[in-house]
């Protein structure tokens, strides 16, 4: 006999459904509702242009040159993966890339990635105008990420493929070449492991270059004929600098950096009296949004910093204080950013202290699995990891209701 009374019991699960679906639904929709707007346009007319080197979670990233209300001048792709851009005088973008799928692979099997530095002209249309690159062993923690040329004609690079920094003529030939062996205990074969990840190197003097050693959270000078002559944070502290990102040189006593795993940009003033380098100013948000993976800060010539801002899929410019001037949304996952005239040269180092932006204090499993997914995938910015923790209870509440459903239609057959 087949009861045509609803049990208790069924309501009751079916209720709990209910909630857990529509609950989550809300809270996603009124999350998403109340945001804070990821744009903002300039208040003043500015002919400058930013741009932009988009990383990408996929095969298809891009340079995208922006104007001042945000929006894009041109893009250019054919890369997995753009890093460090620039525009030079003439108008055209150098980049560094990574690109998969090449036949001309060296010693490794074809096909293959090759990574180096690209010149991109704009006129008539986005083209090629000058590659060099070499074949890697994997596409995964071997790019060159950065590149800038030198005074004397030669492109300077960061090569993690084989954790070097070195100087390349015009013509294709190495006129210099530091190792990062010759400082640190290598491995047998740096180019089958994620060793130190240099990611960034500038030229900040005569013969003399900044390196970002991000796997050693250190950052070097290194003087051509003497190799390194200063290095900051020599021990490592991950609460100075935690897999960092493209510093700039503010000055002989100051250097402004994105602490990426901190979330954080950070500038630090060395001390006078002890050498030692330490937290001046630091910026954790902008526009009501907190930085998520920045891994990009420029010191720009009015005094603002200019922040790539990766996993919320935007580049922002905020002064001083901490207040957002202006902000454009680029997906997905872009990397570096430059405002005309360039990185260099970097505007003054703050003259305050303290911290502006509000943080965020993470939930210490679900922030974890949300930014391991943010590497894989675009998220939206404002998700956090507390939504994660509401989406748990809410599926734990939808499989009680559903089992308790269960249960009791199972009952209802006599």
């Amino acid at each position: 006999m087949v009861s045509v009374i609803p049990r208790s019991g069924r309501r009751l699960g079916a209720g709990l459904m209910a909630v857990a679906v529509v609950g989550f639904v809300l809270v996603l929709v009124v999350s998403a509702v109340v945001a804070p707007p990821i744009s903002k346009a300039p208040t003043t007319n500015s002919s400058e242009k930013t741009v932009v080197g988009v990383q990408s979670t996929t095969t298809d990233g891009r340079i995208a040159v922006l104007d001042a209300e945000g929006e894009p001048v041109w893009d250019f792709g054919r890369a997995d993966s753009y890093h460090d851009v620039s525009r030079l005088p003439n108008g055209s973008v150098l980049a560094s890339f990574m690109a998969r799928g090449d036949d001309d692979c060296g010693p490794y099997d074809s096909p293959c990635a090759r990574t180096g530095v690209r010149i991109i002209d704009p006129d008539p249309d986005p083209h090629v105008v000058f590659e060099w690159s070499f074949p890697v062993r994997t596409s995964g923690d071997s790019e060159v990420h950065d590149a800038e040329f030198l005074p004397s004609g030669e492109l300077l690079i960061a090569d993690m493929d084989r954790e070097r920094v070195f100087t390349l003529a015009p013509n294709g030939t190495k006129t210099w070449q530091w190792n990062a062996s010759d400082f640190y205990d290598p491995p047998p074969d740096p180019t089958r492991t994620d060793w130190l990840h240099i990611n960034d190197v500038d030229r900040i003097g005569e013969n003399r270059y900044l390196v970002s050693v991000r796997n050693a959270h250190q950052l070097l000078v290194i003087e051509r004929g003497k190799g390194v002559v200063e290095v900051i944070n020599e021990n490592g502290d991950t609460s100075v600098l935690n897999y960092q990102h493209n510093p700039q040189w503010l000055s002989n006593d100051a250097v402004l950096v994105a602490d990426s795993e901190n979330d954080r940009v950070v500038e630090l003033h060395r001390n006078e009296s002890t050498g030692r380098w330490k937290t001046a100013w630091q910026a954790r948000g902008a526009g009501g949004i907190n930085f998520d993976w920045p891994r990009d800060a420029d010191r720009l010539p009015n005094g603002n910093t200019l922040v790539t801002d990766s996993r919320n899929n935007r580049v922002v410019e905020l002064n001083e204080s901490g207040a957002m001037v202006w902000s454009a949304r680029v997906p997905t996952v872009p990397y570096e950013a430059d405002r005309d005239p360039g990185e260099y040269p970097a505007g003054d180092p703050s003259d305050s202290n303290g911290i502006v932006g509000s943080g965020t204090t993470k939930l210490p499993v679900f922030s974890y699995l949300l930014d391991s997914a943010r590497h894989v995938v675009s998220l939206p910015y404002w998700l956090a990891g507390w939504h994660l923790a509401v989406g748990v209870v809410a599926s734990l509440t939808f499989l009680i209701g559903l089992w308790l459903f269960v249960r009791e239609s199972e009952k209802t057959v006599a």
